[in-house]
């Protein structure tokens, strides 16, 4: 839940942003139109019994992007001993087309300018380890990371188009490995703030952070924004540090792709336990679970 000492300055209509980017220094992406892009390959498994786990690979927390097909198998009719044949040798190589297609496939990726996605995460948090991006991590792809992909291209003698394409990809791989401390930070935040709600309750706190990121109003960094003085009870009680589940890592994904439902809320509290009256002044958006969400 939001802490009640939210500074009254703050109280201010925030119109709702459609227009984001990375900033030239610090706040570039609060002046670009974003153009999400939704990665729709959602891990629908979650084996119960390791919720909890909290040293999980960066790798094993990514979605891949791949390209997706849709294969039909069919049995032909045996009208004949050489229309069976056919229809089995068919089926076969239906069968490892999909098989192929549907393992992840770094040459599947393409990362460009106006994406928003936990991979454009991830590759801001490798060029900073190279030294080649020095901005907040923000999970979009704006003109500094652009900037930052082309230096690493240049230095590696690939084309420098600035567009983080397969061969670039692969060659960033080599050289840095994604830690996803970024992605950690959010499930934990997620885990601390809205463990005991709904997953969409838990990605309205991930949209939440992602909606300050993106606003004037606050820090141009996720991490930044998590660990601005004051602002989530999860950070001063010690909640944070308690240890993430997959559903917290799978709502923090969902919400760095881009998925909002909150319509843009910067603000959520408990009205059942909340005392702030500047809290419960705020037009609600909406309710989810047990937090009322407000601009």
């Amino acid at each position: 839940m939001m802490k009640n000492n939210i500074e009254m300055d703050q109280a201010n209509e925030i119109n709702e942003k459609n227009m984001i980017s990375e900033l030239d220094s610090v706040s570039e992406m609060k002046e670009m139109k974003v153009e999400s892009h939704m990665i729709s390959n959602e891990r629908t498994t979650v084996d119960s019994t390791n919720e909890g786990l909290d040293q999980l690979t960066f790798a094993d927390n990514m979605e891949p992007i791949t390209v997706s097909r849709k294969v039909t198998h069919g049995k032909g009719n045996m009208a004949g001993k050489r229309a069976g044949r056919v229809s089995m040798l068919l089926g076969a190589c239906a069968m490892t087309l999909g098989l192929t297609v549907a393992a992840p496939s770094a040459g599947a990726q393409k990362l460009e300018q106006g994406v928003r996605s936990e991979h454009v995460l991830q590759l801001q948090e490798q060029l900073s380890d190279l030294g080649y991006f020095d901005a907040g991590m923000t999970g979009y792809y704006g003109t500094i990371t652009k900037g930052a992909v082309r230096k690493f291209q240049q230095a590696q003698g690939l084309s420098a188009d600035g567009v983080a394409g397969p061969a670039t990809l692969n060659r960033l791989n080599k050289k840095a490995k994604a830690e996803g401390e970024t992605l950690r930070q959010l499930a934990k935040l997620i885990h601390g703030e809205a463990r005991g709600e709904s997953f969409e309750g838990q990605v309205a706190v991930g949209a939440v952070v992602l909606n300050r990121v993106h606003s004037s109003e606050f820090p141009s960094s996720i991490s930044k924004v998590i660990f601005q003085k004051g602002q989530f009870t999860a950070i001063d009680d010690g909640q944070f540090n308690t240890k993430p589940t997959q559903t917290s890592y799978r709502a923090a994904r969902k919400a760095l792709n881009g998925a909002d439902p909150t319509n843009g809320a910067l603000y959520y509290y408990n009205p059942k336990i909340a005392t702030s009256v500047w809290s419960k002044s705020r037009p609600t958006l909406l309710t989810i679970g047990q937090h009322d969400f407000t601009r």
